[in-house]
């Protein structure tokens, strides 16, 4: 299963932080960011989290989702268009095993985790 996401742009990174309430300003304040060695500002981990669990979202009916966790492994850079991918790493007793990825056009991972769905998916 794949997901390609949209272009991460300023606004983007500006309506989530209003959203969610994480206005830490290394994500929508260049001069910040660069202060703290960034060439610019970068996607908040939990959009991108979020931009994961909707290939989840779309693909299985919430109740099915058993769980779902992940770690943060590179920042996501401005005007990114990540890709977030989920492969069957196993099907037992009932379950499917998810192995997921979100990765950027030059092969960054930046985020890995798993996810666990009740019923067994063969693809």
């Amino acid at each position: 299963m794949k997901l390609e996401l949209p272009k991460i742009t300023r606004t983007t990174l500006a309506l989530y932080a209003g959203a969610s309430g994480d206005h830490n300003p290394m994500h929508i304040d260049l001069d910040v960011a660069k202060s703290a060695g960034m060439d610019d500002v970068f996607a908040h981990g939990m959009l991108n989290m979020a931009y994961l669990g909707r290939l989840l979202t779309e693909n299985f009916a919430q109740e099915r989702i058993r769980s779902y966790q992940v770690r943060f492994t590179a920042i996501t850079p401005l005007f990114a268009k990540p890709v977030a991918t989920a492969t069957v790493a196993k099907v037992e007793d009932g379950l499917t095993y998810l192995d997921l990825t979100m990765a950027l056009g030059d092969g960054t991972v930046t985020l890995a985790g798993t996810a666990v769905i009740e019923g067994e998916i063969t693809a």
